[in-house]
């Protein structure tokens, strides 16, 4: 244990008390995992806490107890491994050995001649879910909030009998989900219906009385008054669904992620149930993953997205912030009804539409009235809620109804003079403190407030598309944004459940700005006469969420275009004006059709005699988002690197494993060949020099 020694390492305990149950003749051994600290900072798996537990186990055997259950501090479980420590372990040998301590540990409790049960109260991830699923019975809370095996999203596998232990137990089918497609996912949680529905846990139980209901039943079980009982796994099947998720990765990953690969083939050899030889391939696997520079992107990125989002650099004193009790939202179309939605929901005060005709506010009431609907018939809301909400969102056409909002935000045409025009009219309405926020994805917030009486309440607020989804909240601070307007920004962000970021009011500010760049040096290749296809799979072996013609499909060609056309304006020696992509705009077509280029589409493109190669085409882009990020950085758009590589993780989804976008343009010596310098410390998201 001394060669596995962590220092910073915060020790769960594994707590070990005797419960007397009704019905049974000796007590039952109660092991609880409790790190001392309060529920956000979950308990976690370091040689420490492997070592408590076993001495747990140890001593719970030697009680003979009637039976054995792990269950956790109140809201969490355990969420696995300490992977702060990961980066402390000197060689592969140690990194086989925490691996092999914790098959060790854990294979305990599934060899146990007595009885053991997991009774899963809340947040169970990685290795702690591995952990459950070593026990022969599970019980679920219902408000456990976050169930999954997130390894590969880190660069991982789960390394602890997780690829063994769940495809027999669920199936193959949804194993591959929960191991692989959940984590690519945005790192997709599973909710406690969902895990029960495909059989991780024997019996879901209310939270209110989970531990007390927990113990009756495993006396059930153990007395013989429950048998619990398990659809055999179809074995059948299972070389084709792991041939098709291959594939799937191929056309999506292209090889990009290895610990994704190396999930697929834990996968294949848990078929055959030799159960040692599984977890000796899973030490393998992990040893191999951890000195990865794909596992060091995958933590540094890990880390901006569990910390720094949660302590937004450069945000003022909390305390300045205003307290929200109305919210006014300009213009009901699709972006202004999903903001209604949002607000009602999180700050659970009133919200109103307005547009210029009653029947576009009729629309956009009745958009946000339809997905309540279909969030109460999908189980994911009461009808209480759903009747409050209901009463919470209206519309009118008429301004006045903002007079006592303290919140307005606009989500109109992206056009400077009818923003001017939407402040102007509101100003003469609504409160000196009312907050003016603006949904802009590129243009000035100094110049939108110039001509206001109170500038200094103007602030951006650009939320990412769909609004439901994507985390990031821009946050901008025009030139006369005070303090207690951006404070109530930052406040508000953090009502919504969005990780905001604060941006210096320049041209598309971080995210758009940046694919902006990536799409106009995609697009100039094209021009040059790169075929589309050649162009559109350039950028491939990054494994990026989408092909540059897919993202341009989902942001609208006529917004990149506009877009496009605002930064080109600002910096015309950096971002140049495609027609081919007015064309495609004003084709009104689909430039790409189940992945594959829209040849009428491409048929209407005029383009050169000179066509670059796909490498040319991948290294003129990253070459352009160095160029464009230290450009940034310069500028003061952001307080540090990091928080560029957190806008695109959050907004634009560019994966763990590239860190967002500075370590892979650090470790390809990107940053350095075109900007002399480095974006982060050697170390910082890749393996020491």
């Amino acid at each position: 244990m001394s060669t596995l020694a962590a220092p910073n390492e915060v020790v769960t305990r594994a707590l070990l008390r005797a419960v007397n149950v009704p019905g049974l003749d000796r007590p039952a051994a109660l092991i609880t995992l409790d790190n001392g600290l309060d529920h956000t900072k979950p308990n976690t798996f370091g040689p420490g806490g492997l070592a408590s537990l076993d001495e747990a186990i140890t001593a719970a055997l030697a009680a003979d107890p009637a039976f054995i259950a792990i269950t956790g501090k109140p809201y969490i479980f355990c969420v696995g491994a300490d992977i702060v420590g990961l980066p402390q372990l000197a060689d592969r040998a140690q990194a086989l050995e925490i691996g092999r301590l914790g098959h060790r540990v854990f294979a305990r409790l599934k060899d146990s001649t007595v009885p053991t049960f997991a009774f899963v109260n809340g947040a169970a991830m990685g290795g702690g879910l591995e952990l459950a699923l070593h026990c022969h019975y599970r019980t679920l809370s219902g408000g456990a909030a976050a169930l999954a095996l997130p390894e590969v999203s880190l660069g991982l596998v789960p390394g602890w009998g997780g690829t063994q232990l769940l495809p027999n137990l669920i199936g193959i089918p949804a194993a591959t989900q929960v191991i692989i497609q959940n984590p690519l996912m945005q790192n997709k949680m599973l909710k406690p219906q969902q895990a029960a529905e495909l059989g991780i846990a024997d019996i879901l139980l209310e939270p209110a009385d989970f531990l007390e209901r927990s113990l009756e039943w495993a006396a059930d079980v153990v007395r013989g008054q429950v048998t619990v009982t398990r659809p055999a796994v179809d074995k059948d099947m299972w070389a084709g669904v792991l041939y098709f998720a291959r594939e799937t990765l191929n056309q999506r990953l292209h090889g990009a992620v290895p610990a994704a690969y190396k999930a697929l083939d834990l996968l294949e050899s848990a078929k055959d149930g030799d159960f040692a030889a599984g977890t000796a391939a899973e030490d393998e696997a992990l040893a191999d993953l951890i000195f990865s520079e794909e596992l060091r992107s995958g933590l540094y990125a890990f880390d901006l997205v569990q910390r720094r989002a949660k302590r937004p650099a450069g945000a003022p004193d909390k305390g300045l912030a205003r307290t929200i009790t109305k919210v006014g939202i300009v213009g009901a179309g699709l972006m202004a009804s999903q903001l209604a939605l949002l607000f009602a929901r999180r700050l659970q005060v009133p919200v109103v539409l307005t547009d210029l005709d009653q029947s576009r506010v009729d629309k956009g009431v009745g958009y946000v009235h339809t997905q309540i609907e279909k969030a109460v018939t999908k189980g994911r809301m009461d009808k209480g809620t759903a009747a409050k909400l209901y009463g919470l969102v209206s519309g009118t056409v008429d301004k006045s109804a903002f007079a006592d909002a303290d919140f307005v935000i606009e989500a109109v045409f992206e056009d400077l003079g009818v923003k001017k025009q939407v402040w102007a009219e509101l100003e003469k309405v609504v409160s000196p403190e009312a907050v003016l926020a603006t949904n802009t994805s590129s243009l000035s917030i100094t110049e939108m407030a110039a001509e206001l009486e109170h500038p200094e309440r103007v602030v951006g607020f650009h939320f990412f598309n769909p609004v439901a989804v994507l985390p990031l909240l821009e946050i901008v601070r025009g030139e006369r944004t005070d303090d207690v307007t951006l404070a109530t920004a930052f406040a508000v962000g953090k009502q919504l459940k969005k990780s905001s970021v604060l941006v210096k009011d320049a041209p598309a500010f971080v995210v758009n700005r940046l694919l902006t760049r990536f799409l106009g040096t995609v697009f100039a290749a094209v021009d040059a006469g790169t075929p589309l296809d050649v162009a559109n799979s350039a950028l491939d072996p990054l494994g990026l969420p989408m092909r540059p013609l897919a993202l341009l499909q989902l942001v609208g060609p006529a917004v990149a275009y506009h877009v496009g056309g605002t930064l080109h304006a600002a910096y015309p020696d950096r971002f140049g004006v495609s027609e081919n992509l007015k064309r495609i705009a004003d084709s009104g077509q689909p430039i790409v059709v189940d992945d594959q280029v829209n040849e009428e589409v491409a048929a209407l493109l005029v383009v050169g005699d000179q066509p670059l190669t796909a490498e040319q085409v991948r290294q003129n882009a990253l070459d352009a988002l160095a160029q464009e990020i230290r450009l940034m950085l310069d500028e003061g758009v952001v307080a540090e690197a990091q928080d560029i590589d957190l806008c695109m993780i959050l907004g634009a989804g560019w994966p763990f494993h590239l860190g967002g976008v500075t370590p892979y343009l650090d470790r390809t010596g990107t940053s350095e060949r075109v900007t002399g310098q480095r974006f982060l410390p050697p170390g910082a998201a890749s393996l020491p020099a």
